[in-house]
């Protein structure tokens, strides 16, 4: 799986404001999400609505994802390129 592959998954199960991954050998990955349906939960919450889109390749195709969840807001007020 390509970082763009797992990016596509991520915003087909979820909706997103930002989604960027990165990562170069196809199971190892880091994930910044942007997603209003993250307002009012916390982040192990935000967290598990990602793990639900990707569904299954969390457990077959990708060994490691590294991810940090914003709302829309906290992105706002971040330091973002």
């Amino acid at each position: 799986m390509t970082a763009e592959e797992l990016r596509n998954h991520i915003v087909s199960g979820l909706p997103c404001d930002h989604a960027q991954v990165q990562g170069d050998d196809g199971r190892h990955f880091e994930a910044v999400v942007v997603s209003s349906q993250f307002i009012g939960i916390n982040r192990v919450q935000q967290h598990q609505r990602v793990y639900q889109a990707l569904g299954d390749r969390m457990r077959s195709e990708i060994h490691a994802l590294s991810l940090t969840t914003l709302t829309p807001e906290a992105w706002a007020q971040s330091n973002h390129p």
